[in-house]
């Protein structure tokens, strides 16, 4: 068997094998679902969290007790409606996206699921908006899983933006392996700046994990804010 037929056959078992979880594990969610319905109507990329790990992320906010996240990278809004899920009624979710289009629909599919008084979408450039966030600070959790290039730069606002105990969460930080490769395009060498990046913040505790399953592999880094010292 050729690797790629190799690699076909994985990928058709992790997949197998999420389907499998989601029946098993998962609550049926028509809002979530409609909301895939209309993004891949809409023309918008397949590249949103699985159900699998939007459960996850909705999860962290309930563990963490979160109450006020900021997300950079909307899309269609398939991941805000997870965490905003796992926000008590008074919660707050601030997310940004840099396409007016995107964000448009993005907001249809939040104000289907009646979670519009929950989320909050930004337009713009992640790297312009977020120099406006700091009365909205600070954040309990941050989402990062926009584009990769700008990884570093997302990390350190991750950082100023947080508190003491604060989760930061980054998404797509193994790329099938391609971040240990000695030839990396410029969106695989964003991620692997972050990376290397993190272990110069002495207040943050990291790990990362890699992942399989209907998105292929992949992996996130799960970081804590454990002192009150920021970066200048």
């Amino acid at each position: 068997m050729s690797s790629n037929a190799q690699l076909a056959a994985l990928q058709q078992q992790w997949t197998e094998v999420d389907d499998y979880l989601k029946q098993a594990l998962l609550p049926k969610s028509p809002h979530l679902e409609k909301t895939l319905e209309y993004m891949a109507a809409q023309g918008l990329p397949a590249i949103n969290v699985s159900a699998l790990q939007g459960q996850f992320l909705m999860m962290m906010v309930q563990i963490s007790g979160a109450r006020r996240i900021l997300e950079i990278g909307t899309l269609g809004g398939y991941s805000a409606q997870y965490m905003a899920k796992g926000l008590p009624d008074d919660g707050i979710l601030f997310t940004l996206e840099k396409d007016p289009r995107v964000a448009e629909v993005a907001q249809h599919n939040i104000e289907r699921a009646q979670l519009a008084h929950k989320i909050k979408i930004i337009v713009g450039e992640a790297s312009e908006t977020l120099q406006t966030l700091s009365p909205e600070a600070p954040f309990d959790l941050i989402f990062i899983d926009a584009d990769k290039q700008n990884s570093p730069l997302y990390l350190d606002w991750a950082v100023k933006l947080g508190r003491p105990g604060s989760i930061i969460i980054m998404d797509n930080v193994i790329r099938e392996g391609e971040i240990v490769h000695e030839q990396r395009s410029e969106l695989v060498e964003g991620v692997r700046q972050a990376l290397d990046k993190m272990s110069n913040y002495p207040e943050l505790t990291v790990t990362a994990l890699q992942t399989v399953g209907e998105k292929g592999w992949d992996g996130f880094a799960l970081l804590r804010i454990n002192t009150d010292r920021k970066i200048t």
